[in-house]
């Protein structure tokens, strides 16, 4: 058969696919985590316009419960119709203007993602040291601030990469703002699960995604600024680079006038209402306790079974346990034992500590009992297949 023959047979049949069938896996990764039945249900729900009366009352709702979420008061709270990576550049990318300096962390694969995100944007990026595995210091923090002035200062509040939680928020904040710098926080696995208070910390802009602690699938993003905020992104000389992503039209639609600016993605929006009703129902306070109950548990489980955490007890991250690699143990062979024979995900490590760390997720849905005793019997199974 000639190649002309073959394209023209591509193109021709119909695809045979058949019904979808994915896997029903126990997500204990660094995310998605297991998705709560009701918020399923909401996403089969019918859809509306973009624009309907009664899907802008859903948006007022939405960002009602956010507010109640980021523990804050803030106008300007909603979700950005993207991954967490965007809610991510719309801070990053609005905030910093050409000709900006922005102070971002190395200890960690997310800081390293804000610089990309501050570089593309037109700042110049100064960095503050610490080693993977550990926070900030407050002391270098303001050593840095000496030393560069930088006009935005970003932090990872709850870094993925390495299980590692930023403790002392305001030191942070209380510096950067000394020296009249905008704080940007990265809440991406912290957000719903782990205590986070953008008022009372003084934290001018904070992200986060919907698929960690809040147990929603990816899609709509949750993201506040303050006025404080909000002011510089409205008195920019020159647009934000991204014009999907420019908060200065975005709060066209999500502020009172509802004017189109593209079409949201409704069912996401769904699913992020029934997830952060949830949040309401729990408790804020009630569920930050549950997860670190829940992933408590799982350390001690881990420890019993030999196995040492890669952070410190003093800045332990709940929602994702970071956990050492053994000596003679193949990473990947574990990850793969677990998915292949009981439906567990769990994770590598990123960065500089691929290979060296699993990275184990208790978050949102998936913070129960049940799962992290399934996830540590599992884990002693594929261990023992490993002459562990």
């Amino acid at each position: 058969m000639s190649n002309t023959s073959l394209a023209r047979s591509a193109v021709d049949d119909a695809p045979d696919v058949g019904e979808l069938t994915p896997p029903d896996r126990t997500l204990m990764g660094p995310g998605p985590s297991d998705v709560h039945p009701r918020v399923l249900r909401a996403m089969s729900t019918p859809l509306v316009g973009h624009l309907d009366p009664s899907f802008v009352e859903i948006m007022d709702e939405v960002q009602a419960l956010l507010r109640y979420t980021f523990r804050t008061d803030n106008r300007w709270t909603i979700p950005v119709s993207g991954t967490g990576s965007a809610s991510m550049e719309a801070a990053v990318g609005n905030l910093v203007e050409p000709g900006d300096t922005m102070l971002v962390p190395t200890n960690g694969y997310f800081g390293g993602r804000m610089r990309s995100m501050a570089e593309r944007a037109g700042g110049d990026v100064v960095e503050v040291d610490a080693p993977w595995g550990e926070p900030l210091d407050p002391v270098d923090v303001e050593r840095a601030f000496d030393e560069h002035q930088p006009d935005v200062f970003g932090f990872v509040h709850a870094e993925t990469s390495t299980g590692v939680r930023q403790p002392d928020v305001p030191a942070l904040t209380d510096i950067a703002h000394a020296h009249d710098a905008y704080v940007i926080a990265d809440c991406v696995t912290s957000l719903g699960g782990v205590e986070m208070r953008v008022d009372e910390w003084d934290v001018d802009a904070a992200y986060s995604g919907p698929q960690k602690c809040l147990s929603c699938p990816p899609g709509a993003s949750p993201l506040t600024l303050n006025d404080r905020a909000m002011d510089k992104v409205l008195s920019r000389e020159e647009p934000a680079r991204s014009w999907y992503l420019d908060l200065s039209l975005l709060e066209g639609y999500w502020g009172d006038e509802r004017a189109y600016h593209h079409t949201a993605p409704i069912t996401n929006v769904y699913a992020l209402r029934e997830a952060l009703r949830l949040v309401a129902e729990e408790g804020i306070e009630e569920r930050w306790a549950r997860h670190r109950a829940v992933a408590g548990d799982l350390k001690a489980g881990l420890r019993d079974l030999g196995l040492e955490m890669n952070a410190a007890e003093e800045f332990w991250l709940p929602s994702l346990n970071a956990v050492r690699v053994p000596d003679g143990v193949d990473d990947g062979a574990v990850i793969e034992y677990l998915l292949e024979e009981y439906d567990i995900e769990i994770a590598s490590g990123l960065g500089d500590l691929e290979g060296d760390v699993w990275r184990i997720g208790c978050m949102g849905r998936s913070a129960r009992p049940k799962n992290v005793e399934y996830v540590l019997a599992a884990l002693e199974d594929a261990l023992a297949a490993e002459g562990f």
